[in-house]
């Protein structure tokens, strides 16, 4: 079987039920690969691929809500923000300016400005539900995919949480 939609096309099913596309969208300077997945076709709705659709073309909007999230975990001393930032200011020392894309001089707001988006994952069985609808991956150096920073939206295009990779 497969799924028409009209801004994903026609999504075919694997042998397992299982939905997947593909595409690589620019993001200002970024390429963001964005994928669409779900384990069984029949969990997935119009509204679903619907949401999805708006997020990968409001993916400026989304990335922007995204930062503000990271933003505001900084005053947080125990979030996974303001681990990352704290890891990353550690590892790279003084050598950190030649990373950041604007050095303010607020080191946390720099870090997070800097932050390369590497992928968006839509999980259009989601929609609807407490689990996350879409995960965005951000890293400092795209080279170094072991530091990461998560961001989870909700269907309805909220931010859920934010979380370290580990």
């Amino acid at each position: 079987m497969a799924i028409e939609h009209d801004f994903f096309g026609l999504l075919e099913t694997g042998p397992d039920g299982a939905i997947f596309w593909s595409e690589n969208v620019d993001l200002g300077d970024m390429r963001v690969t964005v994928d669409l997945t779900a384990p069984d076709e029949l969990d997935v709705t119009m509204d679903g691929l619907d949401a999805a659709a708006s997020m990968v073309a409001g993916l400026e909007e989304v990335d922007s809500r995204a930062r503000n999230a990271m933003l505001g975990e900084v005053d947080n001393r125990a979030s996974d923000v303001t681990e990352f930032i704290l890891m990353m200011t550690e590892r790279y020392g003084r050598s950190i300016d030649d990373i950041l894309v604007d050095v303010s001089g607020d080191a946390p707001v720099d870090i997070i400005r800097s932050l390369t988006l590497m992928s968006m994952t839509i999980l259009p069985d989601e929609h609807g539900g407490s689990d996350p609808f879409a995960v965005l991956e951000y890293a400092l150096d795209p080279d170094e995919t072991d530091d990461i920073l998560l961001v989870n939206f909700g269907s309805d295009g909220t931010v859920q949480s934010v979380t370290n990779a580990d």
